[in-house]
């Protein structure tokens, strides 16, 4: 199993299979995108994160990555539970809009 991290708190939890395959969370498709890729003729595009990483001694109210990628459904997040859900067996990932794709948010609905 994998778990990755965002501001010390799980936004995603899977099989490595699951992660390298199906990553659901925007933070973790930006964290394989930055792996290097060996083979110079692979297309391959990288996800370049803007913004600033946000305090953990003070953390935005809502989604900590939401915040970071000034997404325009942040304000949505705030005071929201974020917790992880399942949303196949096995996977689990943060309830965020600001992190899902539309079609992964409606999964997790």
């Amino acid at each position: 199993r994998v778990a990755v991290m965002y501001l010390g708190k799980i936004v995603e939890l899977a099989t490595a299979e699951a992660i390298y395959q199906r990553p659901c969370h925007a933070y973790t498709k930006a964290l394989l995108s930055a792996i290097p890729e060996a083979d110079p003729t692979a297309d391959r595009e990288r996800i370049l994160l803007e913004g600033d990483v946000p305090s953990p001694i003070n953390p935005p109210a809502g989604s900590a990555f939401g915040d970071r990628i000034s997404h325009p459904r942040y304000e949505e997040t705030i005071g929201q539970d974020l917790s992880l859900v399942e949303i196949e067996p096995g996977h689990w990932v943060a309830r965020d809009p600001c992190c899902l794709s539309e079609e992964d948010w409606n999964k997790v609905q």
